[in-house]
């Protein structure tokens, strides 16, 4: 199915290679489980990363995936302030829903392994250089 909008036609396209790169790295067949994994990590990481990186790496994702990354953002909440992979790892979590039946700690590597694949490398770095040292860890290949 196509929308007739080659803009949205595109954003649709390249948001199902994420979900699929997602799925590959969770070992899944499981569209959905992908896509709360995708949503769940990347609102836990805007969260932690701060106002302005996390517009920054908005600007890296694909429009509808841009779109459910902010989803629910409340700028005036402030970031949060993880430190330990425990901790991120239950920010996640409680973005789920409650029988998800996920597997956090594969979908939040998951997730950062595919936006180490898709992002410029400079953002990544950028990314990165605000996430304590645990948290950074949980990327494929940590830049510390």
């Amino acid at each position: 199915m196509t929308t007739g909008l080659a803009v949205f036609d595109a954003t649709v396209q390249e948001t199902n290679l994420w979900l699929k790169a997602v799925m590959q790295r969770m070992h899944t067949d499981d569209r959905q489980h992908a896509y709360l994994a995708l949503r769940s990590t990347l609102h836990a990481l805007r969260d932690r990363i701060g106002p302005e990186p996390a517009v920054h790496l908005s600007a890296q994702l694909p429009m509808l995936v841009r779109g459910l990354y902010f989803e629910g953002w409340r700028l005036a909440a402030g970031q949060s302030r993880e430190r330990h992979q425990g901790e991120f790892l239950d920010h996640v979590r409680q973005e789920l829903p409650k029988d998800a039946g996920i597997d956090v700690n594969l979908a939040v590597r998951a997730v950062f392994a595919t936006l180490d694949e898709k992002l410029d490398p400079g953002e990544v770095a950028k990314v990165m250089g605000v996430l304590p040292a645990e948290l950074e860890a949980l990327w494929p290949r940590p830049r510390r």
